[in-house]
């Protein structure tokens, strides 16, 4: 007796349903089992015969002169096999991803807390931690620029002086006003990506005379180039590595941290390894610019914009890194996804003695965000008007102009997210008196009052560009080989956590009909594809591997297109099966491979772009996304404590890919976002980070993470895009901190200036 599935009553139970296949489907991540069982292997866990260890010594004052250096006492510890300092570097002493002004080591001058001094390295890493202590620096201590506002009249703390870059963005009439005006002044904190995994990596000698390091680098061809410079190596020579990447929201690994390694692993002529503490790697790398912002908003008596004008000062800290990048989107992301007709903004990033700020998701974008959204709600607040209403009378659309002079050619559906996220249903009120204490934003014993809560709706629109900018030569290359049924797809795209390694498998499922495709490991032999940011894997990479799938199937169709005299462009590849149009051909890919192998390799390289001219004028960005939140908040109006209840998300996605990363993807960011919001800010009293650990540093946990409702995404494919698809991660992180404090503003009346937002910030005082 058969059943319906078509086997046979009592027959053993049936095969699992396949794996899905192909684009627009949710295909796991080939590494989700090893990470999810603890097994998949990070540079912490590596090991090599004859291991030293290393440790750095890092400077404990924001600004002193050095005045000598003395490593006699930590050479002579038993077990010291090497100490190192500016004196030992052969090459370019100076490194940079963008500019090259931070030293290796510093010789003459510290410029920030936890720069570079020296590194050792041993045979256990207790006694390169002991020889690094044992170095002795005589310093003479220097007052801290701390002020980025007072960096403008203070002596130079560069020999390229305090001011990295200066846009004046010039667009319309400046005498023009508007009958309504509001104004604001702004400050977003320093943000640090907080990794979770621990930052490691591993140096290994080669008899060539040469260094292979083995790193979570996000960039690894950028990153040998400097290695080799500083090594005093020609490329060659010089070989990264990428080891499993545990997460990244920014520059994954500092280049100042990965340099040492090398040095050391070359006078040694034995491996070296370092693995950094929480406290080293709060120290040396960059993090998110601290910005002060004034804004002032002119508009009709209807709330329509009329002019904005804005003044915005990013923190450099100590050196320029990516400064100049997050400057630019800033002072062109000012007015936000509106429609600005007059629009003039001053933007500087300066170095101060506070630690270094450089790339992290979102950077310029976030701060600027926060601080024109702030405007919208003072606007609608002085007319009377609803705040999403406000919003909707001024929002961009495709083929509007951005206020440096770029018309927006992709698609820009701002009002329809806004509206799916105002119209969806708002959650329920908790009751007079909640019977679970985690309703209040106290959470589990908190001491807040049911009678003191007041409930907040706010609003955040959003925007990014993918790839980079101003210029920037954005190319990646991909091959695709196929030998007995399986395909293997080489590019040095680094997947840390974006999904690229899927999103590859898909791309060659789809174009090939092959389920079996690996990714092989990246190092620096491939051919370059660039850092790992902005959604350029998704775009430029994941471009690549397309193209170059596509020249496998020509290969694979034209004998059989030749043999049915027929082009190849009329077969077609469904489900592991080629048909022809007209069903006269139909065989499986299996049988057309035969044994061949077939391989072909691509680039990609988007439209360029130019850089923005004394004016702030020019198109500067490939494309843009937009993100539109609403958030619930529950406020302690006594203790100013603050719970976010929900947060409704619409994206422009341009198309999905792969369902259930894409959600995974906007929920991260989202979160991440909420750190932004309510707790991240890395202290740095006169220079000096204060508790840098995860106790001092507060990361939202599980338990503080919202419900987070995903209500509409927006397929309109960017036609300039593979794909058509667009960057999803970064824009829910700009866009949440400025929902939740319009929304924190919209419960208690008081203006919330500051990011993260204070408890005093939320008091509302009441007079008897």
């Amino acid at each position: 007796m058969s059943n319906e599935a078509g086997g046979t009553a009592g027959s053993a139970t049936p095969a699992p349903d396949p794996l899905p296949h192909g684009l627009g489907t949710s295909l796991p991540s080939p590494h989700a089992r090893a990470k999810t069982e603890g097994t998949f292997p990070y540079a912490a866990d590596l090991w090599a015969e004859g291991l030293l260890w290393a440790a750095v010594l890092r400077s404990p004052h924001p600004h002193a002169r050095i005045v000598s250096i003395d490593t006699s006492h930590a050479r002579v510890m038993p077990g010291v096999r090497a100490v190192i300092t500016h004196e030992d570097v052969p090459g370019t002493a100076v490194h940079g991803r963008r500019v090259k002004d931070r030293p290796v080591f510093a010789s003459e001058v510290v410029r920030h807390h936890g720069e570079p001094i020296a590194a050792v390295a041993a045979d256990h890493p207790d006694t390169a931690r002991m020889a690094a202590a044992a170095v002795i620096v005589e310093y003479e201590v220097l007052e801290p620029v701390i002020d980025p506002e007072k960096a403008f009249s203070a002596e130079p703390l560069h020999p390229d002086g305090n001011l990295i870059r200066h846009i004046p963005l010039r667009h319309g009439d400046p005498d023009v006003t508007g009958e309504v005006v509001v104004e604001g002044v702004y400050r977003i904190g320093r943000q640090d990506p907080a990794p979770i995994g621990a930052e490691a990596g591993l140096a290994v000698p080669r008899p060539d005379g040469g260094v292979e390091l083995y790193v979570a680098s996000t960039d690894p061809h950028n990153d040998r180039d400097l290695a080799a410079a500083c090594y005093g190596l020609d490329p060659e020579r010089v070989k990264v590595v990428v080891t499993g990447v545990p997460g990244a929201t920014a520059d994954r690994e500092d280049p100042g941290f990965q340099l040492p390694l090398g040095l050391l692993a070359l006078k040694t002529g034995c491996p070296v390894k370092l693995t950094a503490t929480r406290e080293e790697s709060f120290l040396g790398h960059a993090h998110r610019h601290p910005t002060l912002l004034r804004y002032r908003h002119h508009a009709d008596a209807e709330g329509r914009l009329v002019k904005v004008e804005a003044q915005v000062l990013l923190d450099a800290g100590a050196y320029a890194d990516t400064s100049a990048e997050a400057l630019a989107a800033a002072v062109s992301f000012a007015c936000g996804p509106y429609v600005v007709p007059h629009a003039f903004v001053e933007g500087w990033a300066v170095r101060t003695n506070n630690p270094p700020s450089g790339h992290m998701r979102g950077e310029g974008a976030l701060q600027v965000c926060a601080a024109y959204e702030a405007q919208m709600d003072k606007l609608a607040r002085k007319l009377g008007a609803d705040p999403a209403d406000v919003r909707l009378r001024n929002v961009l659309a495709t083929g509007d102009v951005l206020p440096t002079g770029q018309t927006v050619t992709c698609p820009a559906p701002v009002a329809e997210l806004l509206r799916a996220v105002r119209d969806f249903p708002l959650p329920a009120l908790p009751k007079d008196t909640p019977e679970d204490e985690w309703l209040l934003p106290g959470g589990p014993e908190g001491a807040g009052e049911p009678s003191a809560i007041r409930r907040g709706v706010g609003y955040g629109l959003g925007m990014v560009h993918m790839l980079g900018a101003e210029g920037t030569d954005e190319v990646s290359t991909a091959t695709v080989k196929v030998h007995d049924g399986v395909a293997t797809v080489i590019c040095a795209a680094v997947e840390t956590g974006q999904g690229f390694s899927t999103l590859a498998r898909q791309i060659v499922q789809d174009t090939l009909g092959v389920d079996e495709v690996h990714i092989a490991p990246v190092d620096t032999d491939q051919p370059p594809a660039g850092a790992a940011c902005r959604g350029r894997h998704t775009w430029v990479s994941g471009g690549a591997v397309e193209r170059a799938a596509k020249m496998v199937r020509t290969q694979l169709l034209q004998p059989l297109a030749h043999k049915f005299g027929m082009s190849t462009e009329l077969l077609q590849i469904t489900d592991g099966k080629i048909t022809s149009y007209d069903g006269v051909l139909s065989t499986t890919v299996s049988e057309a491979l035969d044994g061949k192998e077939l391989w072909a390799t691509a680039q990609c390289r988007p439209h360029p772009t130019e850089p923005l001219d004394e004016h702030g004028q020019g198109d500067a960005f490939v494309g843009l996304a937009f993100c539109a939140i609403r958030a619930v908040v529950d406020v302690d109006i006594e203790l100013g404590s603050v719970r976010v209840v929900e947060l409704a998300v619409a994206q422009d996605v341009g198309r999905v890919l792969n369902p259930a990363q894409l959600n995974a993807r906007i929920e991260a960011g989202v979160t991440q976002g909420l750190g932004a919001a309510l707790t991240e800010n890395l202290r740095t009293p006169r220079g000096l980070i204060r508790h840098p650990d995860l106790t001092g540093y507060a990361l939202p946990t599980s338990l503080d993470a919202p419900d987070i409702r995903i209500v509409k995404l927006i397929e309109e494919r960017d036609v300039v895009a593979p794909f058509g698809a667009k960057a999803a991660s970064a824009v829910p992180v700009v866009t949440c901190p400025a929902a939740i404090a319009s929304a924190v503003r919209a419960a208690t009346g008081r203006p919330v200036t500051r990011l993260p937002i204070r408890p005093q910030a939320a008091v509302v005082t009441t007079t008897a």
